[in-house]
Formats: C-alpha cells, sequence, structure tokens
C-alpha cells in the first residue's frame, strides 16, 4: 500500500512540475541557415531571431515563432558586410537605397577616405541620421578637406595659426563622432603636407580613439618609402593604422607584394596595429589630374590653366609624363581608361589613346599626352587606370590582416563608365577568389568583410552574429554569388544575395531590393 502512495505522489508530482513550453516571439526568424559567425570559425547549421532591430537569439529555435519566417536551407547567413573604403559624400541624396552596396551585401560603409570628407562631420552624421539611406554610415574626417578650410590648396608648410586651426577642426570632428583621420596623399593639397604635419593631426585623433587611415604618397615606384611614412606617423602619434587599396601601381612594379606585406607583417610583430584592405580587381580608379606632376595643380582650376598656358612649362609636364610612361613599358596611353568626363561624354569607356583618335590626332604619344593637358584645362575627368598584376592580388589577399573595400561611391545606375568595384567587389571575393580559385576560404573571407572591419574602425555591436548586436544580415547562395559589372558594362549589380537585413528590417526579399531606408550614422563612443 504504501508503494502505490509512493508511486501516485510522484507521478502527481512530475505531472504537476511539467509545463508546455510556450513559444517565444520574434520579428523575423531565419531558419536551417549555415550560419557564419564572422569570427572566422567554420558553419554550423541555426536558426537567427531578430526583435526589435536586435539579435536575440542563435541556436537551434524550434520552440520560436514569427511573424516573418526566413528559411535558409542551404543558404550562408552571416553578418552585414562593412565596406570600410567609400566615398559617399554628395551621392547620398541622389540615392539614398545605395543600391550598389546593398546588392553587394553591404550594411555598413566608412566614408570620408583619401583625405576627403566634410569638414563638419557633426553636421554629416545628422544629416545622415535624417535621410535615413539603406546603409550605416562612419565617417573619418579628411585630412585634404582640413587643409583647405585652413589654407586653401597652397604648396607651402602651414605656419602655427594654421596648424592650430587644423588641429581643433580634427578635434571637433572626433567629438562629433569622426571613427578617425584619412590622408589622400597624392592628392591636392595633401601632397604638399610634410610628415610632422601629419602627425600631429594623427595625435589629436588618437585621443578620442581614432584610426589613421591612408591613401599613401606613393603606390608604386616608391611604395617602400610611403609604407615607410604611414608606419611612422602611426609610432609617432600613437594611432592604429590602416592603409588604403593596397597595392602594386604599374608594370615596372608588379611582383613588389614580396617587398610590401611583409613590411606590414613585421610592423605588427613590432607591436604596431597596422592592417590594410584592398579590392579585387588589377585596375584602379583616380582622378586624371594624377597623371600630372603635383606642383603643376597647386591654388585650384584657374592656376593649372595659366601654367599650362606657358608652353615652357608645358614642355615639362609632358616631358614627365612621357617618362612615367616609358617606366611602365607601354607604347601609348592605353591604361587610362575614361571612366566620367563631363564636356563629352562619348569619350566614357574610351583609353586616352582612343581618345586621341576620336579627336582626330596622330597615333603618337606626345599627341596623346597633350590631349590629356586639354581634358584637364576642361576640368579633368574620373579616370581607370590598369596597371596591377594577378599575382599580387593574390598575395595581397593572402595576408589575414587585409579587409575588402570598394574605394566606390553610391552609384547612380547607367551613370557614367565607372570601375565596377563599386557594383562587385564582395560578390568577386566571394565568387572569384574563394569558390573558384579559393584564395581564401568562405569563413576568413566572411571574417575580413565583418568582424575585422568591425574591430579596427570601432563599429560598437556591429560585424558578428552575436545576441544583442544589431541586426545587419546577409543571406546569400555560396554556390551561385559572384559579380556581374564589368568594366565594359558596369552598371549591373550582384547575384546571388538573396537576403539583406540593415538593424533589423529587410531590404532585399527573395534578392529583390524594397524600399526600405533603416540605416543610421555609426559614431565613434570614444
Amino acid at each position: 500500500m504504501k508503494l502505490a502512495f509512493c508511486t501516485f505522489l510522484l507521478l502527481t508530482l512530475s505531472m504537476s512540475s511539467y509545463q508546455p513550453l510556450h513559444a517565444q516571439q520574434a520579428d523575423i526568424l531565419i531558419k536551417n541557415g549555415k550560419i557564419i559567425d564572422g569570427t572566422g570559425n567554420s558553419w554550423f547549421i541555426g536558426d537567427v531571431a531578430v526583435q526589435a532591430g536586435k539579435i536575440v537569439k542563435i541556436g537551434r529555435l524550434g520552440n520560436w515563432q514569427a511573424g516573418k519566417i526566413i528559411d535558409a536551407g542551404g543558404l550562408i547567413v552571416a553578418p552585414g558586410f562593412i565596406d570600410v573604403h567609400t566615398h559617399i559624400e554628395g551621392d547620398e541624396k541622389k540615392n539614398p537605397l545605395a543600391s550598389n552596396f546593398i546588392y553587394d551585401g553591404v550594411t555598413s560603409v566608412v566614408t570620408g577616405n583619401c583625405g576627403i570628407s566634410e569638414v563638419n562631420l557633426g553636421s554629416y552624421l545628422r544629416m545622415i541620421d535624417s535621410l535615413r539611406p539603406a546603409v550605416n554610415v562612419a565617417a573619418l574626417i579628411g585630412h585634404n578637406d582640413v587643409r583647405k578650410a585652413a589654407m586653401g590648396s597652397a604648396n607651402r608648410n602651414p605656419n602655427e595659426a594654421e596648424m592650430q586651426h587644423m588641429e581643433s577642426i580634427v578635434e571637433q570632428a572626433m567629438k562629433d563622432g569622426a571613427v578617425g583621420m584619412s590622408t589622400g596623399l597624392i592628392y591636392i593639397p595633401g601632397t604638399y603636407s610634410k610628415t610632422p604635419e601629419v602627425v600631429r593631426l594623427a595625435k589629436v585623433t588618437a585621443q578620442y580613439n581614432g584610426v589613421y587611415a591612408s591613401h599613401m604618397r606613393s603606390e608604386g615606384d616608391s611604395v617602400v618609402k610611403a609604407i615607410e611614412e604611414a608606419l611612422t606617423i602611426g609610432r609617432e602619434a600613437g594611432i592604429p593604422v590602416e592603409i588604403s587599396h593596397f597595392k602594386l601601381s604599374g608594370q615596372q612594379n608588379w611582383g613588389r607584394s614580396r617587398e610590401t606585406v611583409p613590411m606590414i607583417i613585421q610592423a605588427r610583430e613590432e607591436g604596431l596595429d597596422v592592417t590594410i584592405d584592398q579590392y579585387p580587381y588589377t585596375a584602379s580608379s583616380t582622378s586624371l589630374s594624377t597623371l600630372l606632376p603635383d606642383w603643376v595643380l597647386a591654388d585650384g582650376q584657374d592656376s593649372i590653366k595659366a601654367r599650362l598656358a606657358n608652353p615652357e612649362i608645358r614642355k615639362q609636364v609632358i616631358a614627365v609624363m612621357l617618362k612615367n610612361l616609358k617606366k611602365r613599358g607601354l607604347p601609348h596611353f592605353s591604361y587610362p581608361v575614361v571612366a566620367s568626363f563631363k564636356p563629352d561624354t562619348a569619350y566614357n569607356g574610351k583609353s586616352i589613346e582612343e581618345v586621341n583618335l576620336m579627336r582626330g590626332k596622330k597615333h603618337k604619344v606626345k599627341e596623346e599626352a597633350e590631349t590629356i593637358l586639354q581634358m584637364m584645362e576642361l576640368g579633368g575627368a574620373g579616370m581607370i587606370f590598369h596597371g596591377m598584376s594577378n599575382e599580387d592580388v593574390n598575395a595581397i589577399m593572402r595576408y589575414p590582416f587585409n579587409m575588402f573595400a570598394s574605394d566606390a561611391s553610391i552609384r547612380v545606375f547607367g551613370s557614367g563608365n565607372p570601375h565596377p568595384r563599386g557594383y562587385g567587389t564582395n560578390a568577386r571575393v566571394l565568387g572569384k577568389y574563394v569558390r573558384e580559385e579559393k584564395v581564401i576560404s568562405l569563413e576568413e573571407a566572411i571574417r575580413r568583410m565583418t568582424s575585422l572591419p568591425a574591430q579596427k574602425f570601432n563599429l560598437h555591436n556591429r560585424g558578428l552574429l552575436r545576441e544583442g548586436f544589431a541586426a545587419d544580415l546577409v543571406i546569400f547562395d555560396e554556390k551561385t554569388v559572384s559579380d556581374l559589372s564589368t568594366y565594359d558594362k558596369p552598371h549591373q549589380y550582384s547575384a546571388g544575395f538573396k537576403y539583406v537585413l540593415v538593424n533589423g528590417m529587410i531590404s532585399v526579399e527573395d534578392g529583390v531590393q524594397n524600399n526600405s531606408r533603416n540605416g543610421i550614422a555609426l559614431r565613434n563612443n570614444h
């Protein structure tokens, strides 16, 4: 009798303690995905719950429900990509949907690179918050524009009053949320600055936990000296260094990644926080003016035209241009291709050699140099420069502290003949370099696109799939993801990205972008 009573009591207690699990609720539930969390660790099968713009749970979430359920079976679920080197200023309002970035899996960008930015960063970031573009935006304060605000485009050292003015601009920008300072030391007027000037401004940046991001003085013949300067600035200012679009330009420099990458490795071994970024292409893109000597470009367009009107100066400039072309071992200016020339859009997509012939001029290299100067007198042009090797691109890509970046603006679809990197950078890495050529693994590529840039630029709660982190996510097909944009037909969006979420809101659904704009300004919290 006692045994029967005890059995009944245990059964009663067991039944009373059992309660059916109540389903937990999320806004969005992503099911059955191959989760790559951004750490570099291997993928695992799981679910992700999103609520109120945050990731609230990751794992096997069989007891969760949601208003929107996404079946990610067979697809990769990863943190949204962070593009650390962009130039979106002036294009945000033209296309706030930022479709070229969104379709390439990018959910956050860092702008203000190469020394080019808004000077009033506080006002700029408030504009971003008001505009609500489709991507999140962090910003660097650009040294070139800071220098212009203090002393114009003068080719000289700043006096102490001008130096203090620049320091005050940088300090205010950092207080307002800039993630660091950038330089563009091949551009006017940054090229006129000396190392100590940059160090002083970098020291101000360092006080607010910022990064020094540099387009160095040379990416060609003098690249070693340029890297040494960037590292010196980092050491003397006590600041983390990011070397922008790390590459070797000019056929005469092919193979020198064997020399330059070890410089970065050694600096890190010595304790300097230095990283690099790269776009996965063998062509660069910048201004036509970079073909001319720096001293010709001082003090603005009127001064440029005045100098070029002097026959002796014009002769000197052409001589420098022909000397530089000879170093490349090329008989014609075939490597610079026009991306955008406002006075005559028929030039777009054609090399300088082809433009020269279009103009009815002789097929002579001196005539091509003269065509370049005439285009400069009309205001210059945006260009694509073919001049890097696949060997160097691959070698640089294998370096583990290297991020991927487009060096692009927000594209206006169909406008001009821009570099394809603005549409396809991440898809190209995932398709060509991961799936096809196996230069790096998928998990490693994702780490370089997510947690590494978030760590470098102090983008808190971004770059990882973690509970409590912002719900910036991409869901893509690793078997089909590919870049479709080419040099001949650049205006083509990447393929393979099925879903993109920005701060918990779906921007791409079933491969099609909607009108969602949920991006915010990302400020440095010091």
